[in-house]
């Protein structure tokens, strides 16, 4: 069997990370010398701790060696094998990557501006997670901004060091349908 492809092995990993509760965000395999690498970013709507990543670092690397010992899976003379959670710098790809960062500030590009970022506060997503809120605040006035995410061509969790302004927390703790009602700017 040929060295395993990154879609094999999340196909492999899904069930595992399921039962969990977690979700396979990226795998990514690399063929090098006498070992190859298998890194894999793992999460979930809880932030798995340690020790739950710890024990799946373990079932996984037990399933990989039985479907190679079975001849299901071949990575060469070994593979080191890395289990973690995806880090700030991770796209926010799916409606559950928004979800999860609801309350942190995003930087993010849209569709008829790629090359301009904008800053904002994550909100809720709409029920059927197609759209999210997001505040920002203009002299001292917090706003609304709804958003479709199939609208947002870029967007990653930017890094604060200090504590967000208390209005912009508590907007963002807000329904959708309250974000909505109260929008500067309507989607189409």
């Amino acid at each position: 069997m040929a060295f395993p492809t990154s879609a094999q092995l999340t196909e492999i990993l899904q069930p595992v990370a399921a039962a969990r509760g977690l979700d396979i965000e990226d795998v990514k395999t690399t063929r090098a010398g006498k070992k190859s690498q298998v890194i894999i970013r793992i999460d979930g709507d809880e932030r798995p701790s340690s020790d739950l990543i710890e024990e799946l670092s373990q079932e996984v690397s037990a399933l990989f060696d039985a479907k190679e010992e079975d001849g299901d899976l071949n990575f060469g003379a070994g593979y080191t094998l890395e289990v973690s959670t995806p880090g700030v710098d991770f796209p926010l790809t799916q409606p559950r990557h928004w979800r999860r960062n609801r309350g942190r500030l995003v930087g993010y590009a849209l569709v008829d501006a790629p090359d301009t970022t904008h800053v904002a506060r994550i909100g809720a997503l709409s029920d059927d997670e197609q759209s999210v809120a997001l505040i920002t605040t203009v002299k001292k006035e917090v706003r609304f901004q709804v958003e479709r995410l199939e609208n947002i061509t870029r967007a990653v969790v930017e890094i604060e060091f200090a504590q967000p302004p208390a209005a912009e927390g508590e907007a963002a703790m807000q329904t959708f349908d309250y974000a909505e009602q109260n929008s500067a700017y309507r989607e189409d």
